[in-house]
């Protein structure tokens, strides 16, 4: 996604996820809010520089795949919301291995607890080691990737979502289900 389409993406975000009250907008139980009125509040800022196929490349999501945005019958809304209202999602089977980065710091922490979704509404999963590598990279330089042992954690008990095509969601992943790279 070019620099100036982030842009967009990040000010869609602050409608959506963060402050949709100032922009005048309305989310519904599910996060949806009508289009028309989006699109007057990205006009108001910056008048005809986006126009309907720039929003489309940023829904269908960034160059590893991850989208953030989903358009359906007139409405968008933000995936995997951080704040009011919760995003839900149908309950989905995983693969055996899904994989999470993290930071070093927060390893000790996870051995004991787990993986929980703190101030998310999900733990994010992706099957592919490479995007957790990316992920994790935006929080530390020394990112350590732990492998979840999807299957057996779902046949546990807990309770997945797939949002997209390479992403997983749960509230929480125990210890048990969760390999810790070498020390």
């Amino acid at each position: 996604m070019s620099n100036d389409l982030s842009k967009l993406s990040k000010f869609i975000a602050v409608m959506l996820r963060h402050n949709p009250e100032e922009f005048g907008l309305t989310l519904d139980e599910e996060g949806f809010t009508p289009l028309d009125p989006v699109w007057k509040a990205i006009r108001a800022k910056y008048g005809n520089r986006y126009d309907e196929k720039d929003l489309l490349q940023i829904v269908e999501g960034d160059e590893r795949g991850k989208k953030r945005y989903e358009i359906y019958q007139g409405r968008i809304r933000a995936m995997y919301g951080h704040s009011e209202p919760e995003v839900s999602y149908p309950p989905a089977e995983p693969p055996a291995l899904l994989y999470h980065g993290t930071n070093p710091k927060a390893i000790e922490a996870i051995r004991k607890e787990g993986l929980s979704s703190q101030a998310r509404q999900y733990v994010h999963m992706t099957t592919k080691l490479s995007n957790a590598v990316v992920v994790a990279k935006r929080r530390t330089g020394n990112p350590l990737i732990l492998t979840i042992r999807a299957k057996e954690a779902h046949e546990a008990g807990t309770v997945f979502h797939h949002a997209e095509t390479e992403h997983f969601l749960a509230k929480t992943i125990p210890p048990e289900f969760i390999d810790f790279p070498e020390d």
